[in-house]
């Protein structure tokens, strides 16, 4: 009965740690996750470094943005940090 109650405190501190801090994380995760699998050519997106631009290629793991001026360059698709207008 005395370990119970001196280990309540423990498992009662892990499980708001985990509901607090672990749980939101993953969901974050995921969502990111999501978003980068689901990018598609004609995508208006910025990129980590602030970079905006139009998807205009789509490889395994890499993505040729389309600039203003007509620039296109190949970043990770890691490198991808929001979507701002899906394409049609």
């Amino acid at each position: 009965m005395e370990t119970l109650v001196t280990l309540l405190p423990l498992i009662l501190m892990f499980g708001l740690m985990y509901l607090f801090l672990i749980r939101p994380q993953q969901k974050r995760q995921k969502k990111v996750v999501e978003m980068q699998t689901g990018l598609a050519k004609g995508d208006k997106v910025v990129t980590i470094g602030g970079l905006h631009g139009i998807i205009d290629g789509i490889d395994e793991g890499k993505v040729i943005l389309k600039c203003g001026d007509g620039t296109r360059l190949t970043f990770d698709r890691n490198a991808v940090r929001e979507v701002l207008e899906k394409s049609l």
